[in-house]
């Protein structure tokens, strides 16, 4: 039996002011799908979030129609329909990243566009999915400015996200895993996941012994104490006190077979 668990917490915006969460994420009977809508680069557009609430619910109509359909294939056509429906222009429209998990009593398939990370576990341990070009660019210093972003998202020398360009489903990292090694799924946006790969308040096996023994809520609280110890960013630089938060625990209990 697949018992799914789901944290999820608003951030606040730039300024510091309260605002609601652009992480959507929904549960289907054999897939779970994670975006976070990233802020739009210009005041004008409508906010990640707004994209993200969109797209999250045609990727999940697309998944139940067809449960066997390619991850990549499901996302270009997701990404299409969204931008034919709201009339979204590539390089002029907001974004999100995408992070999709499904699985058969055979196997389990992950696919992850931009930072919101899927962990898979099973005997040998945590084995991170993870899109790591945005995260090399900021830390190469190539995006200081937003026309930096700009000029970088969706191009074959930046970073790929879910915007008004289906081509870049096909640029998706994505993963297939024995159903039988697999114990357990996270997913989080990077509002959960900097607690691991910036804070260094536990590793993900850690945060997977939080998440089954005490809730995924508990996971938060630690990030969020952290980030409140530290309220003036220095420590750990960052561009919000609070990002949105999202972490959906997946528990196998048993393989089959």
């Amino acid at each position: 039996m697949v018992e799914i668990a789901v944290a999820e917490r608003d951030g606040v915006g730039a300024d510091g002011s309260t605002r609601p969460t652009e992480d959507h994420v929904a549960v289907l009977g054999n897939a779970v799908v994670v975006l976070d809508g990233a802020t739009a680069p210009r005041p004008d557009l409508p906010s990640g979030g707004w994209y993200a609430s969109l797209l999250v619910h045609s990727l999940s109509r697309a998944l139940t129609a067809e449960p066997q359909a390619d991850l990549a294939v499901l996302l270009a056509e997701s990404i299409a329909d969204v931008a034919r429906r709201e009339g979204l222009e590539p390089g002029r429209s907001p974004s999100s990243t995408v992070a999709i998990a499904r699985w058969t009593d055979d196997t389990v398939d992950g696919l992850v566009l931009a930072d919101s990370p899927i962990v898979a576990f099973g005997p040998s341990g945590a084995d991170p999915l993870t899109d790591d070009r945005l995260v090399s660019l900021r830390e190469s210093g190539q995006l200081r400015t937003g026309a930096d972003v700009r000029a970088k998202r969706n191009a074959p020398d930046g970073f790929w996200v879910a915007e008004a360009e289906p081509t870049a489903a096909a640029e998706a990292v994505r993963r297939s895993w024995p159903r039988s090694e697999v114990d357990a799924l996270l997913l989080a946006t990077d509002g959960v996941a900097i607690g691991v790969d910036e804070y260094g308040l536990f590793d993900w096996p850690e945060v997977l012994a939080i998440s089954r023994e005490r809730g995924p809520d508990a996971v938060l609280d630690a990030v969020r104490t952290a980030e409140k110890q530290d309220p003036d960013s220095e420590r750990w630089p960052r561009a919000k006190r609070h990002d949105d938060q999202l972490l959906v625990l997946v528990d196998f209990g048993v393989a089959p077979g």
